[in-house]
């Protein structure tokens, strides 16, 4: 590469705007969220984690339906695990408060949603700035996935959930989607285009999740697979 050459590309080469040096100081930020997080959850025993819309209004059907799975799930012996944030998430939190079980929030620090709902238990409320973090909290701990419908945050998670268990980064757990009417269009997408049409997934990987509509089944789903498999963290 001759001079002319070298010196168009250096000139076209993108470069920081400005100087990154200080950001390796997040390194000890990041370290204390983990260490925070991991002694707290190691304390709290098993728990199963509900997911969903944080726009989802108390008095809907899946707020009360996300209530009772709550609710029968402390009775099964586990605690419950949420976002801490409105929504279906402050519905599982009400669920475990009038089961008497644990409540734990693991929330996240956003511009739209200031506080965390009411039905936590004080010390399980946990504070996170990390996405990242707050996923390996998520995953580590929980002994089962219970995904109401929701958006972005809610698909996020459980496709980390699905890809890690696929992966065999993690041992398999029990993932119960709620609503047949709500993920069937996603169900059918994941046959017909990912598996038929692309075979970009294997046709064991549908069996990494099942599909429910009432509490009673996400309960028996949940219960029956730990009357064969041993309670402990993911990793």
């Amino acid at each position: 590469m001759d001079n002319h050459v070298s010196t168009y590309f250096s000139e076209r080469r993108k470069e920081w705007k400005k100087k990154t040096g200080q950001n390796s100081w997040l390194v000890f930020k990041i370290m204390a969220e983990f260490v925070e997080g991991f002694e707290k959850m190691s304390e709290i025993g098993p728990c199963v984690s509900v997911f969903g819309s944080a726009r989802t209004q108390p008095g809907t059907p899946y707020y009360e339906l996300s209530t009772e799975i709550a609710h029968k799930l402390t009775e099964a012996g586990f605690g419950i695990i949420t976002g801490g944030g409105p929504g279906i998430m402050q519905a599982g939190n009400e669920g475990a408060h009038k089961g008497g079980g644990a409540s734990v929030g693991l929330n996240i620090e956003l511009p739209f949603e200031t506080h965390s709902n009411p039905y936590i238990d004080p010390d399980k409320n946990i504070n996170f700035n990390y996405f990242f973090v707050r996923k390996v909290m998520f995953i580590k701990y929980s002994q089962g996935f219970v995904v109401l419908p929701g958006g972005f945050g809610t698909l996020d998670e459980l496709f980390e959930a699905l890809t890690l268990i696929q992966t065999r980064k993690i041992d398999k757990f029990p993932v119960v989607l709620v609503g047949s009417a709500f993920w069937s269009g996603l169900i059918d997408w994941i046959k017909e285009v990912l598996l038929k049409q692309e075979g970009n997934i294997s046709a064991e990987d549908l069996l990494l999740f099942t599909v429910v509509d009432s509490a009673d089944e996400v309960v028996e789903y949940i219960s029956h697979f730990y009357n064969k498999h041993m309670l402990k963290p993911n990793f």
